[in-house]
């Protein structure tokens, strides 16, 4: 974040390989083979792994998720230096760089982190057989490589932000705090709302938390629908985490600033949530599709793989996506003013902060941000809409009102969340701040994850006859 009275470093001088002019052609072609082998000999492995039902064991789970970090890991950096040696460019530009940085982080800590998942995998396979698929199972499989998507994410954002910082001209002032206002309460009424927002707080918490551990517990609930739900769950939790703990500090201690690091790492997983948030409703709601109007064929349809594959694309495109925003932010310059009216790093309000040109950073919300709006809000309705259909086809009154029931109760949360999103960042006033903004923010960071449970669990049958098994179990061990 720059004050826009600095000169500022628009593009990066690559110097490249340390070689002669007359065997640039020799290396070029040599590195564009081993390139073309990697991603083809990566991409192959894929495939095979995808193909043979044979193969579909932890062992090759953890190879495929392999396969792709090193093909991403090598697309960082080998393509650009291949179209430098072949036009003689050594330019990037700084964001190019700042990106390149990032992803190189990323992908190189994910490589890490797999290849240690995979020598615990070989230790069970090998030191304890006979309790090999007992211990190695596909929740913990899959709770591996999400873990080790998140830290890696969470280790090159650090790092980026770091870096971010001290490619700015030491000459100028720069921001090192901003000060939340928090909520527009009065003195008297602090202890009643620290209360009110507390109670929703571990409410939050407690009843995401169990909808987790009663799916990974009750072996009948290992099915598609509660597999996304349990994800659904994590991220419900996770987003009230990122700005609750924070304001209710800010209420008690009367203590409202946030340092800029902090500032920008609660944006970015801000963003990264409420973003997989958006995606995990769409696959819900396609997955009930399925499950509807596709009964027979809802097995073959939802099986293993794609519900991984979806669950882990709405990671990686959300992770993206909150990338892009971040480092759009950070070349930004700030007048006098810090104070953020608003009780998180909002990325809007944050924005209306800046003396700088947004433009590009108000397109790219209106353009990226608004099709990934637009697009799981599509699916969505889409998917319901057929749902409709299909259930108008058949004269059964009471499959009738079981299935819009259900979806009844989905579209509301999906409306609720919707609808106060687009109030925020669509349609809120650009000069400043208003208390609807900050009570829209409200409902989707602290009511909406507080609902999920009740809506989408705690009314369902398998739900609560897992819930009761599980409180047996704890009185009978009391």
């Amino acid at each position: 974040m720059r004050r826009e009275n600095q000169s500022s470093v628009s593009e990066f001088l690559l110097l490249g390989l340390p070689i002669q002019p007359e065997e640039q052609g020799m290396f070029y072609a040599l590195f564009l083979a081993m390139y073309l082998t990697t991603v083809l000999g990566n991409l192959l492995i894929i495939l095979l792994i995808r193909l043979d039902s044979r193969l579909h064991t932890p062992m090759y789970f953890f190879l495929s998720h392999l396969a792709l970090t090193d093909i991403c890991f090598s697309s960082v950096t080998a393509p650009k230096m291949l179209m430098n040696m072949l036009t003689q460019t050594q330019s990037i530009s700084y964001a190019g760089c700042i990106c390149q940085a990032y992803f190189f982080l990323l992908f190189g800590a994910l490589d890490s982190f797999l290849l240690t998942s995979m020598a615990y995998d070989r230790y069970v396979a090998i030191c304890h057989p006979l309790h090999y698929t007992t211990i190695i199972s596909q929740s913990l499989c899959f709770l591996l490589v999400v873990v080790s998507w998140v830290l890696s994410s969470a280790g090159a954002l650090v790092h980026t932000l770091l870096l971010a910082r001290l490619m700015r001209r030491e000459n100028h002032s720069s921001v090192s705090k901003f000060l939340l206002l928090g909520l527009p309460i009065q003195p008297e009424e602090q202890d009643v709302i620290f209360a009110l927002f507390l109670a929703m707080y571990l409410t939050t918490v407690l009843g995401n938390l169990l909808i987790i551990l009663l799916i990974r517990l009750d072996s009948r609930l290992h099915t598609p629908m509660y597999f996304f739900l349990s994800h659904l769950a994590f991220s419900d939790f996770s987003l009230s985490s990122i700005s609750v703990p924070k304001m209710l500090a800010d209420v008690q201690t009367q203590q409202h600033s946030i340092p800029y690091e902090g500032c920008i790492s609660q944006m970015y997983f801000f963003v990264l949530f409420g973003c997989l948030d958006n995606f995990l409703l769409a696959v819900m709601a396609y997955d009930r599709y399925v499950a509807i109007c596709h009964p027979l064929h809802y097995a073959a349809v939802m099986r293993e793989e794609l519900c991984v594959w979806l669950v882990a694309g709405s990671w990686f495109f959300s992770c993206v996506h909150a990338l892009l925003h971040t480092l759009l932010l950070v070349p930004l310059s700030f007048c006098a003013d810090n104070t953020i009216p608003h009780f998180f790093c909002d990325l809007t309000a944050i924005l209306k902060l800046s003396c700088s040109d947004i433009s590009l950073n108000e397109l790219v919300i209106f353009t990226e941000g608004g099709m990934l709006f637009i697009l799981p809000l599509s699916s969505i309705l889409g998917s319901y809409i057929r749902i409709g259909t299909a259930v108008l086809r058949v004269p059964s009154t009471k499959r009738f009102f079981k299935t819009f029931s259900t979806c009844g109760s989905h579209l509301s949360v999906v409306s609720l969340y919707y609808g106060t999103l687009a109030g925020v960042y669509f349609f809120s006033s650009s000069q400043n701040s208003s208390d609807k903004d900050i009570i829209s923010s409200i409902i989707y960071t602290i009511v909406t994850p507080m609902l999920n449970p009740f809506i989408y669990s705690l009314r369902n049958r398998d739900i609560k006859q897992a819930l009761e098994i599980f409180v047996s179990r704890v009185n009978f061990f009391k």
